[in-house]
């Protein structure tokens, strides 16, 4: 029986399982229960199934542990399915001895997403109140939403912005709700955003401050393939970037990659890469 053959909801416990196997180094048929609320009958059959697909060495039980133990030359499944993310099957297996540290919440008011989502699709401006982090104040203006970024934590429109005459980056959090959202057409053909088609090649690399060997745990912390750790974006998003690593702040364990910039392309943005509106 292939991996296609069964039901989605036996390969995604299968796929469970095999995480499991390939994090924990165990697993039994309580992982199975608690997780998916099925019952023992059932993760019993789940666990027949999947030591019968599971690749050579398979896992064997250990009745000390009262579990399934992954030897050392574990390899899983084949086809593995859609995996479950890293940190879940850890944090669940590890249960209160897990902690983390919570996202920051990047709330965004659908209102104000719906709004401005509108207005790009009908390529119209739109009148908002926006909360400027110079000023403190609200200000009103009109903006013409065009793109979507997202900076790994939060979303930004990216908009022409009648009141400053060029494109900036606006975040829906610090959009007023009470804003008229009043759209009208766009009274001229909006400018390119040269930053926005600019692609960029960003490479990093361990501080060179660092000694051999810290680097090389800053090479296998960040999931280096090569001598550089490469993000390509477009300029537009390259300033998210450094605020992402903090490249430029103490502690930072990585730098750019000093190199002149190629014809085509840039290896960095410019200083004013992204402006939030204001």
């Amino acid at each position: 029986m292939e991996t296609d053959d069964l039901k989605p909801a036996i390969r995604t416990r299968l796929a469970w399982l095999d995480q499991c196997f390939a994090w924990r180094g165990q697993a039994n048929r309580s992982d199975l229960i608690e997780r998916f609320g099925i019952s023992p009958a059932q993760a019993a059959i789940d666990f027949r199934v999947y030591l019968a697909k599971c690749r050579e060495p398979a896992p064997f039980y250990d009745t000390v542990r009262k579990a399934y133990v992954a030897s050392d030359r574990h390899v899983g499944l084949a086809e593995p399915g859609d995996a479950p993310p890293m940190l879940d099957v850890v944090a669940s297996g590890a249960g209160r001895r897990f902690e983390a540290l919570p996202s920051p919440s990047r709330l965004c008011p659908a209102s104000v997403v719906r709004h401005l989502y509108q207005a790009m699709e009908l390529g119209r401006r739109i009148e908002i109140d926006y909360a400027s982090m110079s000023t403190g104040d609200r200000q009103t203006q009109w903006i013409a939403p065009a793109r979507i970024g997202f900076d790994g934590e939060r979303i930004h429109f990216r908009a022409w912005s009648y009141r400053h005459g060029e494109w900036r980056d606006y975040l829906p959090v610090r959009v007023s709700e009470a804003s008229s959202f009043a759209t009208e057409a766009p009274p001229d053909a909006l400018p390119i955003d040269e930053q926005w088609e600019t692609r960029v090649r960003i490479e990093l690399r361990p501080r060179s401050d660092l000694s051999p060997e810290q680097q090389k745990a800053v090479r296998l912390e960040y999931g280096f393939e090569g001598d550089f750790l490469v993000v390509e974006t477009n300029e537009a998003l390259a300033f998210y970037v450094d605020r992402r690593w903090g490249l430029d702040l103490p502690g930072s364990r990585l730098e750019r990659r000093d190199r002149d910039p190629a014809p085509s392309s840039r290896t960095g943005p410019t200083a004013h890469a992204a402006r939030e509106g204001d």
